[in-house]
């Protein structure tokens, strides 16, 4: 599957890292994707609500279906995240841009998860005119 596929097939994402800091690309980015009809849900170690949802500490703790896990973390935490992904059955993991792991693409790839690592997500909308609004 490209990325435009599986993004596209995603409706429910999961944003491990979702920032407080609307400054910064990890904040930002799901915005975007939320303006344009996705259902983000964040994962944060201490935040409350982010994006005008419940914030979740982590992947486990999510009461429902995930479709896309979107990683902003450091590539050494991305295996971890895809043990997690695979274990809420999330159909894709995405590491954002700068975000690589030969390590994370093992787990989800055997896990049968679509797979994308160094891309935005928001470029990738963008360029596919990918909305669900």
């Amino acid at each position: 599957m490209t990325p435009e596929e599986i993004l596209a097939g995603a409706r429910t994402i999961a944003v491990v890292g979702l920032s407080r800091d609307p400054a910064k690309e990890a904040h930002a980015v799901p915005a975007v994707l939320q303006a344009h009809g996705f259902r983000i849900i964040p994962v944060h170690p201490s935040a409350t609500e982010l994006l005008g949802g419940k914030v979740y500490r982590k992947l486990e703790d999510i009461p429902e279906q995930v479709d896309l896990v979107d990683v902003f973390r450091p590539s050494a935490e991305t295996p971890e995240v895809a043990r997690s992904a695979v274990a809420i059955g999330a159909k894709a993991l995405w590491l954002q841009q700068g975000i690589v792991s030969e390590e994370a693409r093992r787990i989800a790839e055997e896990a049968g998860l679509a797979y994308v690592e160094n891309r935005c997500t928001a470029v990738v909308r963008a360029i596919g005119r990918i909305s669900f609004t």
